[in-house]
């Protein structure tokens, strides 16, 4: 079963809202042989420049299911939001039951509906790592690994922070600002 934590932005998430996303969101119920026990996190906000941004994040336990859509009507977000994580799934599915069944046949972890194998199989991609690149971590503070990635034009950076002596990752967000990843 699905938990739904809706929240809005610059909206009031109504009743007609709450309904229709959660309607829509839980189609994707029908992916999974075991009942889904997750909370799916819905963030709507709209804008000055009346678009709206809809994002859904649904940690489970060895997948992370995450999609964020803008569009002028909130509706069609959300429609498109439920298109993309069935697309996640179905690649997911596809690469876990694939290993399933390299594994002499054990049993698959997604469901097998119907509706589900109708679908068009995904193009299953190769993931080849084309650069290694070894380098030791300088301690050093958020805002010099920060002037570090600028400087090198990079979107990541990987440092040891010179306090908690951790390895963290700052790293550019769509939006312009700044993100940190710290380890534990």
């Amino acid at each position: 079963m699905l938990n739904f934590n809706i929240r809005g932005e610059n909206i009031e998430v109504t009743p007609a809202i709450r309904e229709y996303v959660e309607t829509k969101i839980e189609k994707i119920d029908r992916y999974f042989n075991e009942e889904l026990n997750s909370t799916a996190n819905v963030n709507l906000k709209v804008y000055n420049d009346k678009q709206t941004k809809v994002e859904v994040t649904i940690p489970m336990k060895n997948l992370t299911l995450r999609a964020e859509e803008r569009h002028t009507d909130m509706y069609a977000a959300i429609d498109l939001i439920v298109d993309k994580l069935e697309r996640q799934i179905r690649k997911h599915k596809t690469k876990v039951n694939r290993k399933f069944r390299e594994r002499e046949g054990v049993g698959t972890y997604f469901a097998t509906t119907e509706a589900a194998s109708t679908e068009p199989e995904v193009s299953e991609e190769e993931y080849s790592i084309v650069r290694t690149k070894t380098f030791d971590l300088k301690p050093m503070d958020q805002e010099e690994a920060i002037l570090q990635m600028d400087m090198l034009g990079h979107n990541f950076f990987i440092f040891t922070d010179a306090e908690s002596n951790g390895t963290n990752i700052v790293y550019k967000r769509k939006d312009g600002k700044y993100g940190l990843i710290e380890t534990n």
